[in-house]
């Protein structure tokens, strides 16, 4: 009797390590709302896929995700929609390959959207961001000491537990074996999202995505990138976003926004439609006529205390260098005056790509200052070009060169609410805060 428990044992053991190998990576919480969440899965072949979850706390009833069976075409990706949840819950999840549970050392849950207003006070939560994540590669890097290091960020950002993850942009690095073709870029992808520090974030935490360059296309690339929709449909496979631009049958863009409590976030495109940096003629855009209008027509109905404008580089440092709006300078001051005579309140800009991280802040006559703040990088060098800037909109003692991510904490009730940006090195260790009240942003 001993030897037949031990033998189902190591038949049961065996299903499951096999399960696990068959796990590229993720899982990945992606968009939750009030009666539907989104969770991400990587497998390393054509497998079927799936998630049980239930009410945390109470483990009946178990629901069951439709089942996807993934392809090479996608990546080997999944994206698995949890349609019975109720709004304001907390669930805990599991994976299941091939109909065999995935056993995982991490915790596994997502939490619904809550039903709050006319009812209470918006809930407390908190948001991390950070830009410029490089994982290296030494066969297809550049010769020399790696680029990428300090991989226990991402563990670092898990322990603070945060509800929601904006990744503003860079989130992977092409490499010049990668942008010519989808197996590069595919494999890109699969090789960063896979580092095992990155897994618990991953896993408890909603992830949101824009992009810049480096995960877009070649270095500064622009709209005339001949491969964009390819990286485009690879973005809309490794990510869970829950929109990307305006039509999706024309596949134009991966802008998108969504709530959480009192706060609106707006997840720009500063890749697809840009002019490329060295025309002469023709109209000089970032972002594009269709885009500012889609952003201005949504901050305008927008509800929300705090409106987030997420973008990958820098909007309101005045030193027109590299790619930093100051070098659109009439795209951006159309923006900025549109956002002043709509009277929009509560606007805070997030940008990453400089890797270096600072905040920005611009007096306007009439009205509310506006601040933009600088994250980054993650895992990526160090710049050192600051120190020849000249961004005269710098706020003193903000500007930090060194691996870094932020977090916003939005908390207060309904006529005290307040964002407390704090910066953390990559040993989770504060370096630098600033709390801004609602009432400041009107």
């Amino acid at each position: 009797m001993k030897k037949l428990l031990l033998l189902i044992s190591c038949l049961v053991l065996g299903q499951s390590y096999a399960q696990k190998n068959l796990l590229q990576a993720g899982p990945m919480v992606g968009y939750c709302e009030m009666t539907e969440a989104m969770i991400w899965v990587q497998t390393t072949q054509a497998a079927k896929v799936k998630i049980a979850y239930f009410e945390t706390g109470k483990p009946l009833p178990v629901y069951f995700s439709d089942e996807v069976l993934t392809e090479k075409t996608k990546g080997f990706t999944a994206h698995l929609v949890a349609d019975k949840i109720k709004e304001g819950k907390n669930y805990t999840y599991s994976v299941y390959i091939n109909n065999q549970k995935v056993a995982l050392n991490y915790p596994t849950v997502f939490q619904s959207k809550k039903l709050w207003m006319h009812r209470t006070d918006a809930p407390d939560f908190s948001v991390a961001t950070g830009s410029c994540a490089y994982i290296n590669e030494p066969e297809v890097d550049r010769p020399g000491k790696g680029y990428g290091s300090g991989y226990q960020i991402f563990e670092k950002i898990s322990d603070k537990n945060p509800n929601i993850m904006l990744w503003l942009g860079d989130n992977v690095y092409f490499r010049e074996a990668d942008w010519d073709s989808k197996t590069g870029i595919y494999h890109r992808y699969t090789h960063s999202r896979s580092i095992k520090e990155m897994q618990p974030l991953l896993a408890k935490t909603q992830n949101y995505a824009l992009w810049d360059d480096h995960d877009f296309g070649p270095n500064d690339a622009d709209r005339g990138y001949y491969y964009k929709h390819e990286t485009q449909k690879a973005f809309k496979d490794f990510w869970a976003n829950k929109t990307y631009g305006e039509n999706p049958n024309q596949n134009e863009g991966i802008y998108s926004t969504f709530y959480w409590g009192d706060a609106q976030f707006f997840m720009l495109d500063n890749r697809f439609f840009k002019s490329p940096n060295d025309r002469k003629t023709g109209e000089r855009v970032l972002l594009g006529s269709p885009q500012i209008q889609w952003l201005i027509d949504n901050l305008v109905s927008s509800k929300a205390s705090f409106k987030i404008i997420c973008i990958g580089g820098q909007t309101l440092n005045s030193d027109a260098v590299f790619e930093n709006y100051a070098t659109y300078p009439e795209e951006k001051e159309f923006l900025l005056n549109e956002i002043k005579q709509n009277n929009i309140r509560g606007v805070l800009f997030l940008s990453g790509d400089r890797h270096f991280s600072e905040l920005s802040k611009v007096e306007r006559e009439n009205t509310y200052p506006l601040y933009d703040w600088t994250v980054s990088p993650l895992t990526s060098g160090v710049a050192s070009s600051y120190k020849n800037e000249l961004n005269k909109n710098r706020v003193e003692g903000s500007m930090f060169a060194e691996q870094n991510f932020g977090m916003l904490y939005f908390s207060g009730d309904k006529e005290n609410r307040q964002v407390k940006l704090v910066l953390y090195n990559n040993q989770g260790i504060e370096l630098w805060s600033k709390t801004i009240l609602k009432s400041e942003l009107k």
